[in-house]
């Protein structure tokens, strides 16, 4: 079937590029999929989408891109990820380690001990493995100390992100101040970077307990006056149920709300350890919550048995995918995410009929841009969206032969699959690379930043298995 249309006032051809002869997965309101489609864009906007016939009659002297045997979906969603310490400490921190003992013994020295250098490497390492694997828009989880400079990685690499600086007023930590210092620098990001921008502000706490009542019922406070959104993490294990019943005597979300904090603008990192009143609040006040399910199983923090986030979908409530920090989720791939989340679900309630990969893959892209606030303008190919696109080769074994295309990218591929990518309409993955930085500028940048890091935070990286110099 054909879904043509075309904004009003849409550019001439010569400013349209199409691209041409793909599978367009739409994840439109019918979830339209278009064999052999064709998309048009112009500028950072998609002007048309239809038949190849169809648009290039429409638009004879336009460019064009030809994605024949090639999958084309909407850019991805990531929730909930950390672009910066872990990503020069990759696969560093060891795997057997108490609760705790990966932030307070590992990240948190290598936050405090990070330069304005390494934000900015950091985050052109996250969105390199971000883009690549068709995530194009990214909400960072909380731990950012120089935005600036983190917003110039990103835009370099053209990653669509949503951005806040380290906002918590405990008593000792890295970046720590009091909540009126750190509500000002919270401000100061999402004044400089405006909603609607590739790079936009947030208000962004560190979350759990670590945070007084006037910094969280501020941040929430500064989100609605300012007209963008707040996130923060909260009980991915047991310990912030502990601590907020002894401290409050509620359990976090109803101590939340009870604050004014729990709303339609809130995205809550984790949201593992919910009880059924904080399970009913969260869908009542329309908080969403980011899902990160590869970070609970590394971790061994009970997600199977405690997490409800499929529930929580099926009764209507707002949930995205998230990949955490590297250390924790190990790779950005929201396709890897996807398939991991519905097997929980379908597992934990051995149920075989339940959460299937065409509902995983909806959180992946439109439910996920809804979950964060931009389904108006990501999460599916549509006409008047920005033109964020994944193209997915299918000349591999997982594509072949070819079947449901819903069952295929959830369950028979991952990120590796991706080709091409645009984002605002700019190509920014071509062939499988960034076009914005060479692999050899990416590993020498890396490799510099993590020795000098890790030297300046005292940490010797163990080997569990004996290393030997064998040269």
């Amino acid at each position: 079937m054909s879904s043509t249309a075309t904004t009003p006032g849409a550019a001439p051809s010569a400013d349209v590029t199409l691209l041409v002869n793909g599978d367009v997965v739409t994840m439109n309101p019918n979830r339209d999929v278009l064999v052999g489609g064709a998309i048009a864009i112009a500028d950072d906007r998609i002007v048309a989408v239809g038949t190849t016939s169809e648009l290039r009659a429409a638009h004879p002297d336009a460019a064009e891109v030809d994605l024949s045997s090639c999958v084309v979906t909407p850019g991805m969603i990531d929730a909930h990820q950390h672009l910066t310490g872990d990503p020069l400490i990759r696969s560093c921190i060891p795997d057997l380690l108490p609760p705790g003992a990966s932030i307070f013994e590992w990240s948190v020295p290598v936050h405090a001990a990070h330069e304005p250098d390494d934000d900015e490497a950091s985050a052109v390492l996250s969105a390199v493995e971000a883009l690549t694997a068709g995530v194009t828009t990214v909400v960072e989880a909380g731990t950012v100390a120089h935005a600036d400079r983190v917003a110039a990685g990103l835009q370099r690499l053209g990653q669509r992100a949503t951005l806040g600086v380290w906002g918590w007023d405990i008593e000792e930590g890295p970046f720590t101040a009091p909540a009126d210092e750190v509500l000002d620098r919270q401000a100061s990001v999402i004044d400089s970077f405006p909603a609607g921008g590739l790079v936009e502000g947030w208000v962004t706490l560190v979350g759990h307990d670590l945070a007084s009542d006037a910094l969280l019922a501020g941040g929430a406070d500064l989100a609605r006056a300012k007209s963008t959104n707040m996130t923060m993490h909260l009980s991915p294990t047991s310990s912030d149920p502990e601590r907020y019943l002894e401290k409050t005597g509620k359990r976090p979300a109803v101590h939340l709300n009870d604050l004014g904090v729990l709303g339609a603008h809130l995205l809550l990192g984790h949201g593992v350890w919910l009880d059924d009143a904080e399970v009913e609040l969260v869908i009542d006040t329309e908080t969403a919550i980011a899902y990160c399910p590869w970070a609970y199983l590394r971790l061994g923090q009970g997600v199977c048995a405690h997490g409800r986030h499929a529930e929580i979908v099926e009764r209507g409530g707002r949930v995205a995918f998230g990949c955490d920090a590297t250390n924790a989720g190990d790779s950005i791939d929201i396709l890897r995410t996807a398939a991991v989340a519905a097997g929980i679900a379908r597992d934990a309630a051995v149920d075989p009929t339940r959460f299937g990969a065409h509902q995983a893959f909806e959180l992946a892209t439109i439910a996920g841009a809804e979950a964060i606030g931009m389904a108006d303008r990501v999460g599916s190919i549509e006409v008047g969206k920005q033109a964020d696109i994944v193209v997915h080769r299918t000349d591999t074994p997982g594509w072949t032969p070819r079947g449901d295309v819903g069952l295929q990218l959830v369950w028979g591929t991952d990120g590796r699959s991706v080709r091409d990518v645009w984002v605002a309409g700019r190509q920014v993955v071509s062939d499988g690379r960034p076009t914005a930085i060479s692999q050899d500028e990416l590993a020498e940048m890396a490799t510099h930043r993590q020795t000098k890091l890790l030297e300046r935070a005292g940490i010797e990286v163990p080997h569990l298995w004996p290393h030997h110099d064998a040269r």
